[in-house]
């Protein structure tokens, strides 16, 4: 690895599926800058497998709740890497259990500034930042529920909803800087606490394939798009098909 190795920032890198996304990039010869929303502390596997790839990363801590962070953490990835990143990975998000009959002000609110809003201001550092390396790249996490959207969950889809329709508009706005902007619609990849083996299985025989996205899945298609110096504006769906049918709920209460 060399300083001259492109920068990838991935937020909420540290955990979950951010974690397989920044390994994967890593692995794939790229600095990589972490962001937890209160810490970065990696899990075993993580550390094991950066270590493993050699891979020159680093990790930084900002809440997405409050805006002034947003663009203080592209300041200081910039700052330690000595350049501002060339590629963008808007992971990190806020997963609250609102319907309409609940949800309030405050929850609405909140899930915007983490999911959307914290999108939109690193995606302008980006766009007004300095690289190295041409062609650079953003891509934003949305998710399957988007193409046909139910009830549940719906500050949180709301806010991804914001992402999506911003994905587009960054893709027309950033294409003359020779910056382009797609996104990964995952479905259901990794189970929380919420799921059993046997609900997992059930789950995945309902999808059109028969079979539900692993974390490689998502982690491989951010990695073509990272390349893809000829997309802009697509979002690709890794989710077992789930986004050409209309489920009533979301998943863990099917």
């Amino acid at each position: 690895m060399t300083d001259d190795a492109p920068i990838a920032l991935v937020t909420g890198g540290h955990r979950r599926l951010g974690a397989h996304i920044a390994l994967a990039l890593g692995k794939a010869g790229y600095q990589v800058a972490m962001h937890g929303s209160h810490y970065y502390e990696l899990e075993d596997w993580l550390a094991k497998g950066l270590a493993d790839g050699g891979v020159n990363w680093a990790g930084f801590v900002a809440d997405f709740a409050h805006p002034e962070s947003v663009t203080a953490l592209f300041r200081e990835v910039a700052e330690h890497f000595g350049r501002a990143p060339d590629l963008l990975v808007n992971s990190a998000a806020l997963f609250g259990q609102d319907r309409l009959e609940d949800t309030t002000a405050e929850a609405l609110m909140l899930h915007f500034a983490v999911n959307s809003a914290a999108p939109v201001l690193l995606t302008q550092a980006f766009a007004e930042a300095t690289s190295g390396v041409e062609g650079r790249s953003i891509v934003n996490i949305l998710d399957q529920r988007l193409s046909h959207p139910h009830g549940d969950q719906l500050a949180y889809t709301l806010s991804k909803q914001a992402l999506a329709g911003f994905t587009q508009i960054a893709a027309r706005e950033l294409a003359g800087r020779n910056i382009r902007v797609n996104a990964v619609a995952p479905g259901l990849t990794i189970a929380t606490r919420d799921y059993d083996a046997g609900g997992m299985a059930r789950l995945a025989d309902i999808m059109p394939l028969r079979c539900l996205p692993a974390p490689e899945d998502i982690a491989e298609a951010v990695l073509y798009l990272a390349r893809a110096r000829a997309v802009t504006g697509q979002v690709i769906a890794v989710d077992g098909g789930a986004h050409m049918r209309s489920y009533p709920r979301d998943f863990m209460h099917l």
